[in-house]
């Protein structure tokens, strides 16, 4: 075959198991080969090699006596070390987990997606405790960017080994979860597809938190097609239900502030290719000022980021004791902001929050946004690990564009555009307002071949 199985899309590999061209024992022996020849081995915390092969043995089983379970039955996902996988410690790419007590159980998803019939191979890297959007991880390695061909470069966080297994042709999905960017950054930094869907669409049970007002989760493929066929199993869904949506007519809201400011020249001339295809197809563009982007902002100044807040209640404990020494120090620093946050500080982001969401519902509608999924393309690691300001001044221009849309509940699909400085890919976010996952997918899925272009 002209590609290995983990660089095939969902649907591509579901056509040739359904159709017995490819055999799920197979496929995950292949998957197992690929990963032990990938050079960088900070992609994976973990694989879970004999519960696949025994997953893979009864999808095989299942499918020759015409039993198949759907779409999904015999494909391979790879999962965050986020998400509770039933034997095993839940580290959050993290050392001072390793000696927790090991999940009881599956995470909600995770059984929902064995349910129908996928493959777990393994638990993927990330930024430890899920609070960076670099995807820089000293306890586990950094995985390296493989679209990168110039330096080593980072693959973006919090999901960082998500989107290199993906990338890298290692598997054909990988879960991720989103707090602030974490699946839609990753997958503009990497060349492929990140869906956040609406905080709330999935069951939370067995996930580990950073924010809970924020989280949410999400797949990192390689079509917006794949996307939707996980997305539906994470529902419980024996078929998709999402349609495509026609692209005549359709109104997208480009907004003028706060997205644009620093951006990379390559990266706005990636998006407003784009865009300027788009048009060609029929599509209306609205630019306008959403006035809550700078009212997010200056809640932030005020009171501190909400994220920060939640983060700092979740591991204050840990952070008053001798787990803070063996923690990657910046993500000490930037946790223990949040104890400047009171709870009447607090209680008025949520207020405020509650009030900016309903202003930006009606400012919408029922149209969808558009913006680079980050201003800048991945930037290179040895820079980032040596000096903590730039650190985090690149942290936060990276997480800027994402966040905003954790803040106000909106779903979104970053989907490549084009190229930036040094060939890295750009990601163009079309994002929704709370709840409308249906359309941001069907829509995406009608839109995804004019947005990508020429890219591959």
């Amino acid at each position: 075959m002209s590609k290995s199985f983990g660089a095939m899309s969902v649907a591509q590999l579901s056509v040739l198991i359904q159709g017995g061209a490819a055999d799920p024992v197979d496929v995950a022996e292949a998957i197992f080969e690929s990963i032990a020849n990938y050079a960088d081995k900070a992609v994976f915390t973990r694989l879970t090699e004999s519960r696949a092969m025994e997953e893979a043995v009864a999808s095989s089983k299942r499918l020759r006596e015409g039993r198949s379970l759907g779409l999904l039955d015999g494909i391979p996902i790879a999962w965050k070390d986020l998400f509770d996988i039933e034997g095993l410690a839940t580290t959050a790419g993290s050392v001072v987990l390793a000696a927790d007590a090991s999940a009881e159980r599956d995470a909600a998803v995770v059984g929902l997606l064995r349910q129908a019939g996928m493959v777990a191979v393994g638990r993927t890297n990330m930024s430890e405790f899920a609070f960076s959007g670099l995807g820089i991880n000293p306890h586990y390695g950094t995985p390296v960017n493989p679209r990168s061909a110039d330096l080593p470069r980072i693959p973006g966080g919090s999901s960082s080994g998500a989107g290199v297994a993906v990338a890298a042709g290692l598997v054909p999905v990988a879960m991720g979860t989103d707090t602030g960017g974490s699946v839609r950054i990753p997958a503009a930094f990497n060349g492929i597809v990140g869906y956040k869907a609406t905080r709330g669409r999935y069951a939370m049970e067995g996930v580990y938190p950073l924010a809970k007002s924020l989280d949410s989760l999400g797949p990192l493929c390689r079509t917006v097609k794949d996307a939707v066929w996980i997305d539906a199993g994470m529902r419980g869904l024996t078929a998709p239900d999402v349609v495509e949506r026609p692209l005549h007519g359709l109104e997208l809201v480009v907004p003028e502030n706060i997205v644009f400011e620093g951006a990379e020249p390559g990266v706005v001339a990636a998006f407003e290719a784009a865009l300027e295809r788009l048009q060609k197809a029929g599509v209306s563009i609205a630019r306008t000022v959403i006035p809550a982007f700078d009212k997010i902002f200056d809640l932030m100044t005020r009171y501190g980021p909400l994220v920060t807040a939640e983060a700092f209640a979740l591991h204050r404990e840990r952070l008053a004791g001798p787990d803070a020494d063996r923690m990657d120090h910046r993500v000490v620093v930037r946790t223990r902001l949040g104890s400047k946050t009171t709870l009447p500080d607090y209680l008025s982001i949520l207020e405020a929050r509650s009030r900016l969401v309903a202003n930006v519902d009606r400012l919408v509608g029922d149209r969808l946004i558009a913006f680079p999924t980050v201003a800048h393309v991945a930037p290179p690691i040895k820079p980032l690990e040596q000096d903590d300001d730039l650190f985090f001044a690149t942290n936060n221009k990276t997480l800027r564009n994402t966040a905003l849309g954790n803040f106000l509940d909106w779903c979104g699909v970053s989907i490549p555009c084009g190229t930036g400085a040094s060939g890295m890919p750009v990601g163009l976010l079309l994002s929704a307002t709370a709840r409308r996952d249906e359309a941001l997918l069907g829509t995406s899925l009608a839109a995804e071949a004019i947005i990508r272009g020429d890219f591959a």
